[in-house]
């Protein structure tokens, strides 16, 4: 009985060890998610803004060369 006993605060030790560290990997996931998220977007909306210019220009070039308005 004696060496049951022992081992009890050690299994629990153990447990709260566990989910204590998985409970701060998953907050650390979760935030590098959201940064890596925010961080796409951005360059995403850069990306569209480029795209948006490109078109511009060409409409620009089939204005002017050919007398056709793209839509």
């Amino acid at each position: 009985m004696e060496a049951i006993a022992d081992t009890i605060p050690f299994a629990t030790g153990l447990f709260g060890m566990l989910t204590l560290m998985s409970t701060m990997f998953v907050r650390i996931v979760k935030t590098e998610i959201g940064s890596l998220r925010t961080e796409m977007s951005t360059e995403f909306r850069g990306i569209h803004q480029r795209i948006d210019r490109l078109d511009n220009d060409v409409n620009a070039l089939m204005k002017h060369t050919f007398g056709i308005q793209r839509d």
